[in-house]
């Protein structure tokens, strides 16, 4: 079920993952992501929420090489990222919840540094620097993903939108802004 706006969404998160940038998403790359959220809020990887996330990044990555990596170099590509991700997070049933839900949520709750359960927008904003979004998008986009306007995100609600970016081929979703806006085709 690949849609136009799914590939756009898939080419953005594939720019987010592929670290160093030589064109291919690889375990080092998923080490190097997590370790610069890690860096980004101050948590060392032996720490409880480290070690977690590192835990979830690598079910995330065993998840994805078998779903996406058709040529088994252990590595994938572009077309390799949108096919599998599509087949793997939206086609079958669950691969979401098993595959990606995990790494969701360790991030998710790393980035929740007062434990309130809750994440405002300079939180939201440091979470983004690690993707590389630029501030003032992270902040269109929290603005975006807080619907009800009460200036936090719960986990659940961040979930959600998460679910919605990876998954949804709906222009209309809320979760089409998880990273900021998706560029259209010109």
């Amino acid at each position: 079920m690949r849609s136009e706006l799914l590939d756009r969404k898939m080419d953005k998160a594939f720019k987010h993952l592929d670290i160093d940038g030589n064109g291919h998403v690889e375990r080092e790359d998923l080490i190097a992501l997590a370790t610069r959220i890690m860096a980004n809020f101050g948590e060392a990887p032996t720490s409880t929420k480290g070690v977690t996330m590192l835990d979830a990044f690598e079910t995330f990555w065993q998840e994805l090489i078998a779903a996406t990596d058709t040529d088994r170099d252990g590595r994938i590509d572009p077309e390799e990222w949108r096919a599998g991700m599509v087949g793997a997070f939206v086609t079958e049933r669950g691969g979401f919840e098993r595959g990606l839900r995990p790494a969701v949520n360790a991030v998710l709750q790393l980035a929740d540094t007062d434990g309130d359960g809750v994440m405002g927008v300079e939180e939201f904003v440091v979470l983004q620097r690690a993707f590389g979004t630029p501030e003032a998008e992270a902040r269109d986009a929290f603005r975006m993903l807080d619907a009800d306007g009460n200036g936090h995100l719960d986990v659940d609600e961040l979930a959600n939108a998460a679910r919605q970016f990876y998954t949804s081929a709906d222009d209309n979703a809320v979760g089409n802004w998880f990273f900021g806006p998706v560029a259209v085709p010109a």
